[in-house]
């Protein structure tokens, strides 16, 4: 298996990041709340919480009584020890994403609940676009700077492929703005979010490219007060642990009504 992430700078990434003494977590805050509001909606109440980080201290204040675990390739998770599982803002860098996925409905008990978070699509894509045109203007070429993120209907494939029940995968788009694109590229190494794809080139970046980028940045992306904008696509991922006693599809041909009678409308044959 090819692998996107190199786990040795991903860690070194995230603990230069707490190093700082003031990481910046605020898009781990955000997911925090919304994980707490949508716990809030299910009508079931939770004793055995596990929680898979990339920062486990952050998550382990948010879930007090939650079993933390940092996300490597192998979850350190036994089989069917907890009723609901959080992954919170890290499978985007997993290089198994199915497989880490697979893992956690194995440690769910029947009927246990899987809520993720990660990156989408639309994440960075800013940053994406400028530093691609500015690389090929200057060299001709492209290299890996920014993450690829899964888009949301592929991901609710993956929930489907992981063996999860009732899946459903959905968007929160956020906007923050900066004052300048090398403000976004500090703000993404104090959230532990720098570069850590396997394929990157070693060496830092070129100042000519940095330079170019950012002129290309401020003028496709720039607002009107001088500052530029930046996109965070929170994807959430839910899917139960099958058990006999959730919905089940009916069984093809087993309906006791025609559609057309329930709406009211005139049932048009197709010819052979």
């Amino acid at each position: 298996m090819n692998m996107l992430t190199d786990r040795t700078a991903l860690t070194r990434n995230r603990h230069r990041a707490l190093r700082t003494g003031n990481p910046a977590l605020f898009l781990h805050e955000a997911a925090r709340d919304e994980i707490k509001d949508r716990l809030l909606l299910v009508n079931k109440t939770f004793s055995d919480t596990a929680v898979v980080s990339g920062f486990p201290a952050f998550w382990k204040a948010a879930f007090p009584q939650a079993r933390c675990v940092p996300d490597d390739e192998t979850l350190a998770l036994e089989p069917q020890s907890h009723d609901l599982a959080l992954h919170a803002l890290c499978l985007h860098w997993a290089n198994d994403p199915v497989g880490q996925m697979i893992q956690i409905r194995r440690a769910l008990r029947p009927d246990g609940l899987f809520l993720g978070v990660l990156f989408g699509g639309e994440t960075l894509h800013e940053l994406r676009a400028s530093l691609a045109q500015a690389e090929s203007d200057l060299f001709g070429g492209l290299s890996p700077r920014v993450a690829p993120m899964a888009e949301i209907r592929d991901l609710g494939a993956l929930l489907q492929r992981a063996g999860f029940a009732l899946p459903v995968a959905d968007s929160l788009p956020m906007t923050v703005t900066y004052a300048s694109p090398r403000h976004l590229m500090r703000d993404l190494r104090a959230m532990g979010e720098g570069n850590a794809l396997a394929g990157r080139q070693k060496r830092g970046a070129r100042r000519q490219l940095i330079d170019r980028a950012e002129d290309i940045y401020r003028n496709r992306f720039g607002t009107a007060d001088g500052r530029i904008t930046a996109t965070f696509e929170l994807i959430f991922l839910t899917g139960w642990a099958p058990d006999a006693s959730q919905p089940q599809p009916l069984r093809p041909g087993s309906a006791s009504a025609r559609l057309a009678d329930a709406l009211g409308a005139t049932e048009t044959p197709l010819k052979d």
